[in-house]
């Protein structure tokens, strides 16, 4: 039996192959993002041991990270499949708020 993909769309996706294909923890996906990285161009990245200059990717993205923000990692590290509930989580109380206001709206 094929293991099923979870239901994220196809702005998420990448990352999470990406995660699996290069054994990136959760930390390194998100400094990768908010790098403003391509998960799709790692494999360009990626030392695979055929380039003894090359960094690792982790180590890769780690040195960037901190050269761009001057800290060793993200202050709160999330997953991709917390964000993606996050914000679903979000957009169901900005729904519910706007229902509320528009049935006060009515009421006058």
């Amino acid at each position: 039996m094929a293991k099923q993909k979870k239901n994220l769309s196809s702005k998420y996706q990448p990352w999470v192959d990406a995660r699996k294909r290069f054994h990136l923890s959760h930390a390194h996906l998100q400094m990768a993002r908010e790098l403003g990285l391509n998960p799709k161009k790692f494999g360009g990245l990626a030392n695979h041991k055929q380039e003894p200059w090359k960094a690792p990717l982790p180590i890769f993205i780690e040195d960037i990270y901190f050269k761009r923000f001057g800290k060793e990692r993200p202050d709160v590290v999330r997953s991709i499949e917390q964000m993606v509930e996050d914000k679903k989580k979000k957009k169901a109380e900005q729904k519910a708020r706007k229902q509320k206001e528009r049935e006060g709206n009515y009421g006058t």
